[in-house]
């Protein structure tokens, strides 16, 4: 069986093809098993919500082939690391996407909305909290990255 690049599998006669769709985020029932599959990503895809994107590990709906140990996203916390997390993925997920739809406008724009929010969660999470990477802990007059308390102190209500 061969998955063409129109997205149909076929056994190699014309009149054994059948429609392959790579939207719903499920292997299709034409891919074989132990047959490598990677979903086609359209141009304009749906996408989720940062903090959707971060617990499904995918920007977008119609590459979510969930894992069976998956973390439900209502499951992760509500706190400004886990936000600033969510908000790095975005913009991970967003750049990713670009680099193979170089053309895709609104993508583009989101990306630079989101680069923007995240910038600001940043600046925001280590002004109350402390540098989140080695380099953020050189920016100050001392080296501030093996300091007390850790972010999931904060998360874990360890912290006062």
């Amino acid at each position: 069986m061969l998955i063409e690049n129109n997205g149909t599998c076929s056994t190699g006669s014309a009149a054994a093809t059948a429609s392959c769709p790579d939207s719903n985020g499920t292997m299709p029932s034409c891919a074989g098993l132990a047959v490598p599959y990677v979903p086609f990503q359209q141009n304009n895809p749906q996408k989720y919500s940062q903090s959707e994107a971060l617990s499904n590990g995918t920007l977008f709906p119609g590459l979510n082939l969930p894992f069976h140990l998956a973390v439900e996203g209502s499951s992760l916390p509500n706190t400004p690391l886990a936000e600033l997390q969510a908000l790095e993925f975005v913009v991970l997920e967003l750049g990713l996407y670009l680099d193979t739809h170089k053309d895709d406008t609104e993508a583009f724009h989101l990306f630079k909305q989101f680069t923007a929010m995240e910038k600001a969660a940043r600046a925001a999470y280590e002004s109350k909290y402390g540098p989140v990477t080695k380099q953020a802990a050189a920016a100050g007059d001392s080296y501030q990255w093996l300091s007390d308390p850790w972010p999931w102190n904060f998360a874990q209500n360890e912290v006062k």
